[in-house]
């Protein structure tokens, strides 16, 4: 557990956990914790019950907002894009008037990143560490948005080169992650909703405004995912025609080479016969003026097929 008194975006470490219950003369104090430290934190600043039972279970949290008389319980869910996997970690926020609190099961980058930007605000507040907290865990979707774009172009091209097994376990990974994800991007577009909306009192009237634009960030991501969700149908069609074309190809080559052997076939059948007289069967060059006529025969087929672009 780390704890800092913020100034102006200047952090100074805390040792006396103690004295984080007493508001500061300027700032405000951050307690970056993990699930293990909430034996400490939830008597020391009563967090309810609920809250603490959301923060310790182990499946995946549905977005919201809980008030209660002395602080806030945020839960938004911070995105990772591993090795062809998309991963959710919850990121679980209390706000009082003079702390924050953020609370994590696994290592969340945002949490490192945001410490330069709370030094160039000047950040001096508790509720405007949580804004742009939520701001930079929603801005970070678009770049996994982006990586995923790229993905499903680079399969596109993939599946018309030369299309493989591989393709169709990939596209039918990908869109199962991509449900999965709409279904967590909807609760979290809608509590960032109610973030501006709804009459918060720990939170500033000026910077609720604020909130509008991390919304209009969340809906549009809500809506290229909903675009990428398309568009991995369009790709499993785009593969099933592959494969319809690539076994139509072979068909085509398999049935050209029947045809060019069909001729060949007849004629060795005739001369394989058990009759006493066959044109050129007792000549001294009979054999090689058939087989001159059956290869000069399925070139000449072969020549005519290659023409017509059958083959």
């Amino acid at each position: 557990m780390k704890i800092r008194l913020v100034r102006q975006g200047v952090f100074t470490p805390v040792e006396d956990i103690t004295q984080t219950l007493i508001p500061p003369d300027e700032g405000f104090y951050w307690i970056d914790a993990d699930v293990d430290d909430l034996v400490v934190l939830q008597p020391l600043f009563g967090i309810h019950d609920l809250a603490v039972e959301d923060c310790l279970t182990e499946e995946e949290q549905r977005p919201k907002l809980e008030v209660y008389e002395s602080h806030y319980f945020l839960v938004i869910n911070s995105i990772r894009f591993d090795d062809e996997e998309i991963f959710l970690r919850s990121l679980n926020v209390f706000l009082g008037r003079h702390y924050l609190i953020t609370v994590t099961r696994q290592k969340i980058n945002e949490l490192r990143s945001i410490k330069p930007i709370l030094w160039e605000q000047e950040v001096n507040s508790a509720d405007r560490l949580m804004y742009h907290l939520v701001d930079i865990v929603v801005d970070n979707y678009f770049s996994v948005g982006d990586r995923i774009e790229a993905r499903i172009e680079q399969l596109e091209e993939d599946i018309l080169m030369h299309t493989k097994k591989s393709h169709l376990t990939e596209i039918i990974g990908l869109r199962s992650e991509i449900l999965w994800l709409k279904k967590v991007l909807g609760p979290q577009r809608d509590v960032i909703a109610t973030l501006n909306k709804r009459d918060l009192r720990l939170i500033d009237h000026q910077l609720q405004k604020y909130f509008i634009d991390i919304h209009e960030n969340a809906v549009k991501i809500y809506e290229t995912f909903e675009t990428y969700r398309d568009l991995m149908g369009n790709l499993r069609e785009a593969y099933q025609s592959s494969v319809a074309n690539r076994a139509n190809e072979i068909m085509r080559v398999f049935t050209a080479l029947t045809t060019i052997f069909m001729p060949l076939t007849f004629l060795t059948g005739v001369y394989g016969m058990n009759f006493d007289y066959i044109p050129g069967m007792h000549d001294q060059y009979g054999s090689v003026v058939l087989l001159c006529i059956m290869i000069g025969l399925g070139f000449g087929m072969f020549y005519i097929f290659r023409k017509k672009d059958w083959l």
